[in-house]
């Protein structure tokens, strides 16, 4: 269970995000609809995802196989996309598509020149059916080289709502607010809140949600796009704001130790596993696959959420994101690469994945009634409404050496912040520093 990420919301507050979660299958995907044209060929595929991700993606590509022949095969490349594929390049065994979960990696793959421009019917079917966002996020240059298949939000705030009832408390509107719950959760017994500090990804979405309603969306895009220096004083005040959260070892389960010690399903585990250690956590919509594909949670009853609160006065945050589906020049099949994002692009694709659970498409066409309960259709309904003022997470933005590998740039220097959280401004110019490599001086 991966990233991710991220994308904008601005002015779409109520967030009601509890995926559901029906574990059942895709459902006659026009399975005889198809000429088998496909047949006898085979489509590899590399991606992020793993657990119930993964399982629910291979509905989708089972799908695609029932309807043309061609037989697929899932490779689970983990976060650091950019580097598996890469090497896979270099060795000559490239697979024909890759899920990619950043645009900053779509850049930087198009920029390398290892991909193919969409086919006519899949730009089409975007112009069509999509907000003209998802096509600004997977062009580069005029061309268009990523299909959006799934989206997430990730301005959520997840708890148990035995843990918040046992304290007395209600989901805040204001960040502090939630840190002042997060102390009577506290003294009932619970830490407020599991961080998954092992994964360097989820500070910073931690820090985007902050940074949006402190500094505004005008701050956040030009940060995003480096015109703003990572010195600046709006960068200092927002770290300075979620280190007030990260030393105090009443609030996160562990102490900043045992933050660094979770990774992101162990967080969910510590809200909603069989032993509790904490009444929250914060993270996007796939919290809720996790917290009912693992832990056998109902959403909505067992574990809920409240949207993330403002900070300081500013408007709430909704970032959120997606994974776009791209195809590889030097994949041994890519031509039938091609044709699954044609696939990809349609409702009856999205369809697939929506009734499983777990899942959010950018795609207009998609019929509500397609997702598995009340929650995620309203959630789908607000993502589809944003229409052109959603924008992607900042570190999905940014060049993978900075914002998406592991153990480098932001990941690594908020790790070290969640270590020891007592020198923002130093922070902030270590985080300059790699930003300024990265994005080229």
């Amino acid at each position: 269970m991966m990233r991710r990420r991220t994308t904008l919301l601005t002015g779409c507050t109520a967030l009601v995000l509890a995926l559901g979660a029906t574990a059942c299958g895709g459902g006659p995907v026009s399975a005889g609809g198809g000429d088998k044209a496909l047949s006898g060929q085979t489509v590899t595929v590399a991606g992020v995802w793993t657990g119930s991700e993964q399982k629910n993606f291979q509905k989708v590509l089972d799908a695609f196989t029932a309807k043309t022949g061609a037989k697929t095969q899932f490779v689970s490349t983990g976060d650091n996309v950019s580097t598996v594929v890469g090497s896979k390049i270099e060795g000559g065994n490239a697979p024909d598509v890759v899920m990619v979960p950043q645009v900053g990696v779509l850049q930087q793959f198009a920029k390398k020149g290892w991909l193919k421009p969409l086919s006519g019917t899949t730009q089409q079917t975007v112009d069509a059916d999509y907000a003209s966002v998802w096509k600004k996020y997977g062009s580069v240059d005029g061309n268009l080289y990523g299909l959006y298949f799934k989206a997430a939000h990730k301005s959520t705030v997840w708890y148990s709502p035995d843990a918040l009832n046992q304290a007395g408390v209600k989901p805040p509107k204001t960040f502090d607010e939630m840190l002042k719950a997060g102390h009577t959760v506290a003294d009932s017994g619970l830490a407020a809140f599991a961080v998954a500090g092992q994964d360097g990804w989820t500070l910073t979405d931690w820090f985007e949600n902050i940074y949006l309603s402190q500094a505004g969306p005008e701050k956040y895009d030009a940060l995003a796009a480096h015109k703003l220096k990572w010195t600046d004083p709006t960068v200092v005040k927002a770290l300075t704001t979620l280190g007030t959260l990260f030393k105090d070892k009443q609030l996160i389960a562990g102490g900043q130790k045992g933050a660094l010690n979770t990774d992101f399903p162990g967080s969910v585990e510590k809200v909603f596993g069989p032993k509790p250690e904490a009444g929250m956590v914060y993270e996007g919509d796939f919290v809720a696959g996790v917290a009912h594909d693992q832990f056998g949670k109902t959403i909505g009853k067992d574990a809920n959420f409240f949207p993330f609160p403002a900070v300081d006065g500013g408007t709430a945050p909704v970032v959120s994101g997606g994974d776009a589906a791209v195809v590889l020049k030097d994949g041994k099949n890519a031509a039938a690469g091609m044709k699954l994002l044609e696939y990809l692009a349609t409702p009856e694709a999205a369809a697939v994945w929506a009734k499983a659970g777990g899942f959010l498409s950018p795609n207009k066409k998609l019929d509500p009634a397609s997702y598995s309960d009340d929650v995620a259709r309203a959630t789908a309904k607000s993502l589809i409404a944003a229409g052109d003022s959603v924008r992607f997470d900042m570190s999905d933005q940014a060049p993978a050496a900075f914002g998406g590998t592991k153990g480098a740039g932001e990941w690594k220097l908020l790790q070290d912040f969640l270590s020891d959280p007592s020198d923002p401004k130093g922070t902030a110019a270590k985080l300059e520093d790699a930003a300024a490599k990265a994005y080229g001086g």
